[in-house]
């Protein structure tokens, strides 16, 4: 297991990484990130442990409509 330094919102995180995750690391950093700089830039919430929060329930809001679309296979 090794550490990598990864920078979401400007602010530097020391990571556990297994070898050979480091760029599905960086793929999941990249997608935290962009979905919480949306969060700050779009509204008034600029504290990033209430971005944070944001960014997990609108994940678990796609992933909740994800589901449902799959059992289905229509929208409507």
């Amino acid at each position: 297991m090794k550490q990598v330094e990864v920078t979401i919102l400007g602010q530097s995180y020391l990571l556990a990484c297994p070898d050979g995750g480091e760029a599905l690391l960086q793929a999941a950093v990249a997608a935290v990130d962009r979905e919480m700089s949306g969060i700050r830039d779009a509204g008034k919430v600029k504290a990033r442990e209430r971005i944070a929060v944001l960014a997990a329930q609108v994940e678990h809001l796609i992933a909740q409509l994800d589901t449902a679309l799959n059992e289905d296979g229509r929208l409507l």
